[in-house]
């Protein structure tokens, strides 16, 4: 049993690592690839990330990678 909390523990932390960040949609946006860019923020943004939260909301009140949408950016 105990093997088993071990391996489900080390599971979890490895798909947390293997997330990307902020830092890596940010990247994504400012080199215009906005696809992966909001493939990335969007979970992250959902999750509560201010910086996500922005950045998204940006691209929505440009229209980058996303259909422009004034309300939505808000």
């Amino acid at each position: 049993m105990k093997r088993m909390a071990f391996a489900t523990i080390l599971l979890v932390l490895a798909a947390c690592a293997s997330a990307p960040g902020y830092e890596a949609g940010l990247a994504a946006y400012e080199r215009g690839d906005f696809e992966t860019a909001i493939e990335i923020l969007r979970p992250l943004a959902d999750q509560g990330d201010g910086w996500a939260q922005i950045l998204l909301g940006k691209a929505y009140a440009s229209g980058n990678g996303v259909p422009q949408d004034a309300a939505e950016a808000e």
